[in-house]
Formats: structure tokens, sequence, C-alpha cells
């Protein structure tokens, strides 16, 4: 599932008349990133969430098969569910097995592969597992430690989350229709040592402001320079 329902405010006046997914980077829409990622990885079916100006995404993405996918859509309606609320929204779509999600406005050389070849991503136990990244200039505090393979709040060392994971739709266990954050879950998920972390070292942006979204335009045109 690819995340792509946020108004993007933080993006102004870029994503007024613009879905944030489909802003340009090193000469195509955000979104293609992820999506080329995994069909190189061998998915076929991936859900994307709507809500903010979707019907953009739905025109430019299509059905997926020039991509070499199939392409669900999740609307949300006008106002966008937040992320806890958007993946439980599309549970009927991603069905009974672990999903991988991948937040729609973040850039990253991470590997779908990884997790999707891997059918020991989570062990029995396990209700989620996150790629955390090394913290950026923007969020020097993280978000959460490890403790072995334990996703834990307090840690010497703390880490920020990816906007990348492998969830069981038992993670949603007990939630209600509507809007609410990801936050809570992943905490309650902590407290019974059920969530699971990995580091990825490698490249990772947020691309949260137009600084940011200018700047990795910069570095992914130098690379193909």
């Amino acid at each position: 599932m690819i995340l792509a329902a946020g108004r993007g405010e933080r993006m102004r006046p870029l994503t007024d008349s613009l879905p944030k997914p489909l802003l340009e980077v090193g000469g195509k829409p955000l979104i293609r990133y992820p999506l080329e990622a995994l069909a190189r990885a061998g998915v076929k079916d991936v859900v994307i969430n709507l809500s903010w100006l979707g019907e953009c995404l739905r025109r430019e993405l299509g059905d997926g098969s020039a991509l070499g996918l199939r392409l669900h859509w999740s609307d949300e309606g006008p106002r966008a569910l937040e992320t806890g609320g958007g993946i439980f929204h599309a549970l009927p779509l991603l069905g009974p097995e672990p999903f991988l999600v991948i937040n729609g406005d973040v850039w990253s050389d991470f590997d779908p592969a990884s997790f999707v070849s891997d059918p020991g991503v989570l062990d029995a136990a396990a209700l989620a597992k996150l790629v955390l990244v090394p913290n950026p200039p923007q969020h020097p505090d993280g978000d959460f430690g490890l403790d072995g393979i334990d996703v834990v709040e307090r840690a010497a060392e703390r880490f920020t989350y990816s906007g990348i994971g492998v969830y069981r739709p038992e993670f949603f266990a007990g939630c209600h229709g509507g809007r609410f954050p990801l936050l809570p879950l992943l905490r309650r998920a902590i407290d019974a040592r059920r969530l699971r972390g990995v580091v990825h070292t490698g490249r990772w942006t947020d691309v949260g402001t137009p600084d940011r979204l200018a700047r990795l335009d910069r570095e992914l045109r130098s690379d193909e320079a």
C-alpha cells in the first residue's frame, strides 16, 4: 500500500493544485519511484489511498498496467483519514496476509524486495516491522530505539521511522472506522513486545517541504549526469 491521501500543507502552494505524490523529482512524479521499486520486486497488486485531489492520481497512474502493476484505489472522501484510519479503511483491499506500507511522500533507495521476498520478514509473534533510518536534521531526536530486533520507546540511540513497514491485519485489532493516527497503535505493539525494526543506512528523504523537494531533485538529476 502507498499512502497518498494527505493534503501536503507544508508543501503549499505547490500542493494547491497537485497532490504531493505527483510533485516531480528527477524528472518524474515522486510516487513513481516506490511503484517502480515494487514492480521490480515482483509485486503485482498495489493499493493507493486517495483524498486530496485524488482524481489527479487516478488520471496519472490509471490501472497501473504501464508499470506492470494492478492498482486498487481506496477512496477516503474529501477528508483524509490519517495514517492509521487510512490503512484500516483499506484492509478489505489488502487481504488477510501481511502487507507492505510506504508513505507516498518519502524517497529512498530501500529495496522492498528484501521484505517482499522474505517469508520470514515477520516472526510468529510480530504484528509489524518498521524500517528505521538515522535521524535527519529536521528530526534530531528520532522516534524509536531498538533492543535487539524489538522497537522500543526509550534507548540510548534513537532512529526515525522511515514511513516504510510491514503490517499484519491483526495490528489493527479493535479499531473502528474513521480518522485516527498510527502512533498509538505502534505504542500498543511496543508495549506488547510485538513490534520489530531494522535500520536502513542508505539514502532516504522525507519530502516534506519545498526546500527538501528541490534538494532531492538536484541530487537525483546529479546522479543521472
